[in-house]
């Protein structure tokens, strides 16, 4: 056995999986591959690239209307109670402490401590955790946070529900946040610049 071939074949199979085809038919590979090397194959490399992308597409698809339809399961439920505001987007929020200082517009900068989960608890993001606030243009963020951060005064922290098209849509935030991911944002607001 040639182990440099054996060997790009399993890192192949590896890269493979990684990228979310677990359930290859090896035979099928092993042959494209052939004929690819010796000129002989089927389908244009074009082609080829085409069923690759659209089997790519329907596995997100896929998965992203499982996460779809719970991340509007969650929202419709968290909508019930009785502290949680919606606003005309959608967007849901909970006041958690109230502030008495000035109000953003969306064109200012805002300086900001955030803690974000998805809905499952699992955090991606934290400026909490790392000990530094973070200061940005509030037009220069997901839409859920432009509007929701807009609604809070300086020395405020709220809670903020976020539907996937107030968030990252249908695409999400790759390695973190997967597609039609609804979002959990702590927000506390230290100033307005």
């Amino acid at each position: 056995m040639d182990t440099t071939s054996y060997s790009l074949g399993i890192v192949l199979s590896q890269n493979l999986k990684q990228q979310g085809f677990d359930s290859i038919d090896a035979s099928s590979l092993a042959k494209g591959f052939e004929e690819g090397l010796n000129g002989t194959a089927k389908v244009t490399p074009e082609q080829a690239n085409q069923y690759i992308q659209q089997h790519v597409e329907k596995a997100a698809a896929s998965a992203g209307a499982e996460a779809r339809q719970e991340g509007e399961a969650f929202l419709a439920q968290n909508a019930k109670r009785p502290e949680v505001k919606v606003t005309d987007s959608g967007l849901q929020y909970e006041v958690l402490k109230e502030g008495t200082g000035a109000s953003p517009a969306a064109t200012e900068t805002v300086r900001v401590h955030y803690h974000g989960t998805l809905i499952d608890g699992s955090v991606f993001d934290s400026s909490v955790e790392r000990g530094e606030t973070i200061e940005f243009p509030l037009n220069r963020v997901i839409p859920g946070w432009t509007e929701g951060v807009q609604l809070m005064k300086e020395g405020a922290k709220y809670r903020f529900f976020i539907p996937y098209d107030l968030a990252y849509g249908p695409r999400g935030s790759a390695p973190a946040i997967p597609p039609y991911a609804a979002l959990i944002f702590d927000v506390e607001l230290f100033e307005v610049k």
